[in-house]
């Protein structure tokens, strides 16, 4: 019982911590383990995007890498954040994501460290895009869920599992914010 307040108190601390600062202040750690940030992309629009290597929604991979080398020389960054939250659909190391996904998918968009998007353990950069103040808040519902940030770090919309990223939608969303100024 001790245990489970103390996660539940860690939780909300880490929401309330999220919520105080920029998405670019948050704390995170690349594929290959070293400590950054998404102060890296400030000024880029990023699609950032819980991803899985086992899932139904795996295929998508290649619709990001078709975006992102679409657009990035526009200014869109796309970033995956590798989830085993949904059914142990990501149960690979490191290494492993980042070998399928550069030898099946010929990713070559930032890969992040496996993290959690929901539950108790929930990385404060969910907490943060997840949350009310966010503007699109909600649970994560399943793996490859998408938020477009424009270049002031803002949520500027929230995509599903079965929106697939060179949608006409998604695509048209990009667009859009990457002509903002």
């Amino acid at each position: 019982m001790k245990l489970l307040l103390l996660l539940m108190a860690l939780t909300v601390a880490n929401v309330v911590s999220a919520q105080t600062k920029s998405l670019y202040d948050i704390p995170l750690k690349d594929i290959d383990g070293k400590d950054t940030s998404l102060k890296a992309y400030q000024g880029k629009v990023l699609l950032v995007v819980n991803v899985a290597s086992k899932c139904g929604y795996t295929y998508q991979y290649e619709g990001l890498q078709a975006v992102y080398k679409k657009y990035a020389d526009k200014g869109l960054v796309v970033l995956g954040f590798p989830c085993n939250d949904f059914l142990s659909q990501e149960p690979g190391t490191a290494e492993e994501i980042k070998t399928f996904c550069s030898s099946k998918y010929n990713v070559t968009f930032p890969l992040f460290a496996k993290l959690h998007v929901k539950g108790a353990e929930q990385h404060p950069l969910y907490a943060a895009l997840t949350s009310k103040e966010a503007g699109h808040p909600g649970a994560i519902s399943w793996n490859f869920n998408k938020f477009l940030l424009g270049r002031d770090g803002k949520i500027i919309k929230r995509f599903g599992s079965g929106d697939k990223p060179e949608s006409e939608s998604v695509t048209q969303a990009i667009e859009a914010a990457l002509a903002a100024k």
